[in-house]
């Protein structure tokens, strides 16, 4: 009877712990089913493969959304747990989602590894919305709106030059030239300094370093704490997180205290660092928020804009026709005799198409950083549900073929009209993101990556090397992608003592 009792016990405990398990599994069901949503439905997705779980893609996670946005629709839904995860990939739908309802997207999604963990709440680039965000941003747009950045251009210009010249010189480190371009521009920006070679400033290289840190944690799914974040409390989970996160804060702080010094000692030149160490009162940031907001500028600007040139250069060495195109406007509007400038801006519309076509083929950013959605947004008979994490996937928008016919082509014909003109439409905005978490360097990003254009296609003609094919499809899978290493031959297009001398300081062009 004892036994038959225990059995039954036993047996009525299993019932009820099946019966627990499935409660859940339904409550959590309901709380992203049509019910919930009063009757709405999430926009489709893949099928779930256990528990409602249909997983981000985790690897080349450009080239799967871009499918499985062609298999659903232009949104597509994904679940994560609790996590609702919406990828948009029609730019009519990014359009009316991240654009048009963009203050409801300002925030980003609670990052624990990379944001808490790594960061420890300061970089602008994941700040939550809120109190501290708004500092952050006060003290940076100012620095970089159209008529700041324009106080750049002289410097840029100078840098781009000595940009020719270390391609003349040696071509085939083309890739780490554009990074030692990068560094030094934004070097200067964010702490009124210059660097002579990519290497040879220690402290440009541990910067790098801790950008390649940082991009390795906010890959999706890298760190399995932003799923389950009671991992961080395990013992020893932390320690690699807590180890990089000194080591930039250390960084960061040196730079700040470096400007600090020089100001005292009237030998700081302008820059954002000093222009923060100004105005500490008015922006009300601490010294470790001072030092992460120039930090974070640093390493965003240099190595986007990196990509940017070898994007160039990649576009002009495997697309000579349109290369071409390029060559014949600046021979018409520059000649031979003189250097492009900013100035000539307006007036090289091919050039522009160029570059605006070379940033859609392959975009800086692949599948855009994570929005946040503050309140349900309704969206042609779906729901994007508070609290999801929302993707604007750059890639995927690119090769929206409503916008971009056959996508696949390089064609920067597609960005002027029938008089030759650069169309005035909705799509450059894709390269430098969405709504009110737009990048906010993206003025200096394009007076970067117009300048070293214009004075590249102006010196050379790049050409691919016929014994070393360029793989164009061979990028990392990052957030932001970087080419694998490709070789090319420069032909100068001017008499090479006569482009030394017009690319060396205090000439005259």
């Amino acid at each position: 009877m004892i036994w038959t009792l225990n059995a039954l016990t036993k047996s009525a405990n299993c019932a009820a712990g099946i019966v627990a398990v499935v409660v859940a599994l339904v409550v959590l069901y309901k709380k992203f089913s049509l019910a919930s949503r009063k009757g709405i439905p999430l926009p489709p997705g893949p099928p779930a493969r256990w528990f409602w779980n249909n997983a981000l893609p985790a690897v080349n996670i450009a080239y799967a959304l871009t499918n499985l946005v062609r298999e659903y629709g232009p949104v597509v839904s994904f679940r994560q747990g609790s996590q609702v995860i919406i990828v948009i990939g029609s730019v009519e739908a990014v359009v009316e989602i991240m654009e048009k309802e963009g203050g409801s997207l300002v925030d980003r999604p609670r990052s624990v590894a990379a944001s808490e963990m790594l960061s420890h709440e300061m970089r602008i680039t994941l700040a939550r919305s809120g109190e501290r965000f708004r500092r952050l941003r006060k003290a940076v747009h100012p620095h970089l709106q159209p008529k700041a950045a324009q106080e750049y251009q002289d410097m840029q210009r100078e840098n781009a030059k000595n940009f020719i010249l270390d391609v003349l010189s040696d071509p085939t480190n083309h890739q780490k030239h554009a990074k030692r371009y990068a560094a030094s521009v934004i070097l200067q920006v964010t702490y009124g300094k210059s660097t002579p070679t990519a290497n040879a400033d220690l402290e440009v290289v541990r910067i790098h370093k801790v950008v390649e840190h940082f991009h390795a944690t906010i890959l999706p799914g890298a760190y399995l704490v932003d799923r389950v974040p009671l991992l961080r409390h395990l013992p020893g989970y932390s320690k690699q997180l807590d180890e990089w996160h000194h080591e930039e804060l250390e960084l960061f702080r040196h730079q700040l205290r470096r400007v600090k010094s020089e100001m005292d000692r009237n030998e700081a030149g302008h820059s954002f660092t000093k222009t923060l160490l100004e105005n500490t009162e008015e922006h009300k940031l601490s010294i470790d928020e001072m030092s992460y907001l120039a930090g974070s500028l640093f390493g965003a600007g240099s190595d986007t804009t990196a990509v940017g040139i070898t994007a160039t250069v990649m576009a002009a060495a495997c697309h000579p026709l349109a290369q071409a195109k390029v060559h014949e406007e600046l021979d018409t509007v520059i000649g031979s005799d003189r250097v492009p400038t900013f100035n000539d801006s307006s007036s090289l519309p091919q050039l522009h198409a160029f570059l605006l076509e070379t940033l859609r083929w392959r975009p800086i950013v692949r599948i855009g950083f994570p929005h946040r959605a503050t309140k349900d947004i309704l969206w042609r008979g779906y729901c994007i549900p508070k609290g999801a994490t929302v993707y604007g996937c750059h890639w995927t928008l690119s090769r929206d073929p409503t916008v971009f016919p056959d996508p696949e082509t390089f064609n920067p014909q597609r960005w002027l009209d029938s008089e030759g003109r650069l169309n005035d439409d909705n799509t450059k905005f894709i390269t430098f993101g969405f709504g009110r978490r737009v990048c906010p360097g993206l003025h200096l990003a394009n007076q970067s990556l117009y300048i070293t254009l214009a004075l590249l296609l102006w010196s050379f003609r790049i050409v691919q090397r016929p014994d070393a094919p360029i793989n164009t499809h061979a990028f990392n899978d990052a957030v932001i992608s970087h080419a694998a290493p490709f070789e090319i031959d420069v032909i100068p297009r001017v008499e090479v003592a006569k482009l030394r001398a017009m690319m060396t300081d205090g000439c005259i062009d």
